[in-house]
């Protein structure tokens, strides 16, 4: 009898060991992973405004006054729980103690006159003469000014864009006279990082006050960088207005001493023309017996430089028409920064009716732009009906079935 009972007795003391031992090392695991910074991980921060916007009341959506919410931030109970979403840590905790960066005032409690006293303090004296030094058209043609402010932290290696607000821009809907501006940033010359400001509605002085942390650039590469502000107005039924941009090169910029306020002249978008839309190699084979077509979408070359870092993010989308109705649409990969890209993809296509007559073929080059709609850099048409070479090409492949025939094509404006 005695020999169960030590027995149990050892068991149940060996099992609380193990439930034990196994919490620790549970406990550890997770302190420990905490304590790790994600590499090119990427924060956004959108504070004091709702995700809808239309939601809003007037001061709220456009910005409001300074004066109000100095009176209700003084009016505050000193009990109330205020949180400064830009204070967590990568938990979402938030530290007990809080130091102010010397040298330069919160963004948060700056208002646009503070903007105009600290110009000088904060810009350097190269880019001050970039901003005077505009054009006569660019004067005549007035784009608004945007108002941001770079930081880097040194203790989480992060790099910090707020984009504050945008005043003065022209109005892009003619019959109410205003805009719906949202602002769009990439960070060249890479385009590792896009991002974008949600959409105001219906103003002209749009107060957007939104954060955006980058993890894992290092301070040594920020001189490298430059970052592009696209400044557009939604539009619900075709593609969104471009307002303007501003490009700033880091190059000289010194962010070691804190939170750096910034203001630059909106210009007009740089679109740089090129003599063609470039080329495009594709091949088809129609299969009289199963009644399909096989389209293999080969290579583009010379496609023009749509983007301001030179470089395009090409893909292809394929649509089949019937009666000009489309009845099917395929789309081959994304092929990064190369104005000569290599798709070698194929594609297999049912025909609804006997022979090619009342079918054609689409082909849509784009740049692939995570942040907005894509832009489309070039088109193909393969027809009956089809001009020059795309109706030469459907003849072919019309009278010789059964054979895959492959063609360069000159790509037309989208």
């Amino acid at each position: 009898d005695e020999i169960p009972t030590v027995v149990g007795i050892f068991s149940a003391f060996g099992l609380v060991f193990s439930v034990s031992l196994f919490a620790w090392i549970c406990c550890q695991r997770k302190s420990s992973k905490s304590n790790k910074t994600p590499p090119y991980k990427f924060v956004h921060v959108l504070k004091g405004v709702d995700i809808y916007p239309e939601n809003l009341n007037s001061k709220k959506k456009f910005g409001g006054d300074d004066k109000s919410e100095a009176e209700n931030k003084s009016s505050m109970p000193k009990n109330s729980l205020h949180l400064d979403l830009e204070k967590r840590d990568l938990n979402g905790n938030f530290p007990k103690t809080t130091t102010k960066m010397q040298g330069f005032p919160d963004l948060e409690n700056s208002s646009p006159k503070h903007f105009a006293e600290r110009k000088k303090d904060s810009v350097s004296p190269d880019s001050s003469r970039s901003i005077t030094s505009l054009s006569s058209e660019n004067k005549q043609d007035k784009l608004g000014t945007l108002f941001f402010s770079l930081e880097y932290n040194f203790e989480k290696k992060a790099f910090v864009v707020n984009i504050k607000e945008a005043r003065g821009l022209p109005a892009m809907d003619e019959q109410s006279m205003t805009s719906d501006p949202y602002i769009k940033m990439t960070i060249l010359p890479e385009k590792k990082h896009k991002v974008k400001t949600r959409v105001l509605r219906k103003t002209l002085d749009p107060a957007f006050d939104e954060t955006f942390t980058f993890y894992g650039i290092p301070y040594s590469q920020i001189q490298d960088l430059t970052l592009h502000f696209m400044v557009l107005s939604f539009d619900r039924f075709s593609r969104d207005d471009v307002i303007g941009e501003v490009l700033i090169p880091l190059a000289g910029i010194e962010l070691s001493q804190g939170r750096l306020l910034m203001d630059r002249e909106i210009i007009k978008r740089n679109v740089r023309k090129s003599s063609g839309r470039g080329e495009l190699l594709v091949s088809l084979c129609y299969q009289s017996t199963t009644n399909t077509l096989t389209v293999v979408v080969l290579k583009a070359r010379h496609l023009p430089k749509s983007d301001v870092s030179g470089l395009s993010d090409p893909y292809v989308k394929v649509n089949l028409y019937h009666d000009k109705k489309r009845i099917s649409k395929k789309k081959t990969h994304v092929k990064k920064c190369t104005p000569n890209a290599v798709f070698n993809e194929l594609f297999v296509f049912d025909i609804p009716c006997d022979g090619l007559d009342n079918i054609s073929i689409e082909f849509l080059v784009l740049d692939s732009d995570r942040g907005s709609r894509n832009e489309v850099i070039g088109r193909l048409t393969l027809g009956s009906s089809a001009e020059g070479t795309g109706g030469e090409h459907w003849k072919e492949i019309c009278e010789y079935p059964r054979r895959q025939i492959a063609k360069w094509h000159m790509l037309c404006d989208g």
